[in-house]
């Protein structure tokens, strides 16, 4: 069995963790989408969108703090390039009796992808959801954290497919 796939970026040829020089690469419009879920008792979710939570309008709030986790994604992924992010778009979305699902979307116009902004953020707002609510539910469970689109750069466009 042959091993097929590309070599890891974050590592030198003596195996030292590294930031990748990204200074040959083109700038290009940059652009990922990535989501992910946080299951509560559906009670929890009863309080949440009847705006019964002492620490205010959960939602809300998560919003702004996904926009922060993008924006602040340099300062706590090591290796990663801090960004001018040109847009962040962070959407929650109702599922069932006891899901909120988190999407946000991230662009730049830089000589590197967008994709770690995009997953910090979906965990930054599901963490804030998680930390508003915790004094009813301690269980809620965060899953499904994915990246589900890329566009730009060398690699053009990916998507999950699904």
């Amino acid at each position: 069995m042959s091993n097929t796939l590309p070599p890891l970026t974050h590592f030198d040829a003596q195996g030292q963790a590294h930031m990748v020089d990204v200074s040959a690469k083109s700038e290009t419009r940059r652009v990922a989408r990535a989501e992910g879920l946080i299951v509560m008792l559906p009670a929890t979710l009863e309080r949440i969108l009847a705006g019964d939570n002492k620490k205010g309008d959960v939602i809300g709030i998560a919003r702004i703090a996904a926009i922060q986790g993008a924006k602040r994604t340099a300062d706590l992924i090591p290796l990663c390039h801090p960004i001018p992010l040109t847009r962040v778009a962070a959407d929650f979305a109702i599922e069932g009796t006891d899901t909120i699902r988190c999407t946000v979307t991230a662009e730049t116009v830089g000589r590197t992808g967008v994709e770690m902004e995009a997953l910090t953020a979906v965990q930054v707002g599901l963490l804030t959801i998680y930390d508003m609510c915790k004094a009813v539910d301690k269980g809620m469970t965060m899953t499904g954290i994915r990246l589900l689109e890329k566009q730009g750069g060398k690699s053009g466009h990916w998507t999950t497919g699904g």
